[in-house]
């Protein structure tokens, strides 16, 4: 049985909500793709990410010229792997920014949430893809060793793509 978008969505959410930090990956004007860790402040469960950044920096402007975006979040000691594309923008809100603040913000935003340069990172998803394999090593060493013994594939888990 097929789960519905919202199933979907939920269980992306389930999985990347106790993960902070993500590789975000952005294109360059050229099309070089770039990565960079960021920590997510707030998954919603309407499919919308956010993320600060700084109005200046170089993400801020390959935003500008190509909104389509990469997020991807692991969790080793899970065995959960989510690879989510959507649309970024940029904004500037202040209700936003004081809903999302927290003080070690201020290592990037130094006069905290009135920095001129503090800004939000809205991102929109689009499609992802997960895999969530059992997280116990042994379970793990269990599959893969029956998979040898029996000659049927290991279960790696669960994996699957999703379009919102």
């Amino acid at each position: 049985m097929e789960n519905t978008p919202n199933q979907d969505l939920e269980k992306l959410i389930d999985l990347v909500k106790d993960i902070k930090t993500a590789m975000f990956t952005t294109a360059e004007v050229d099309g070089t793709l770039r990565s960079r860790p960021m920590r997510t402040q707030q998954i919603k469960p309407d499919g919308i990410l956010w993320f600060f950044t700084g109005q200046d920096s170089a993400k801020t402007y390959e935003i500008k010229q190509d909104s389509r975006v990469n997020v991807s979040f692991m969790d080793d000691a899970k065995n959960t792997y989510v690879s989510i594309s959507g649309k970024a923008r940029t904004i500037r809100n202040k209700e936003k920014i004081d809903e999302l603040w927290q003080e070690p913000l201020k290592a990037w935003f130094p006069e905290g949430k009135d920095d001129p340069n503090i800004g939000l990172i809205r991102v929109t998803i689009d499609q992802a893809e997960y895999w969530d394999a059992p997280s116990s090593t042994l379970v793990h060493l269990y599959g893969m060793a029956k998979a040898a013994i029996t000659g049927e594939p290991a279960n790696p888990g669960e994996n699957k793509k999703i379009n919102l």
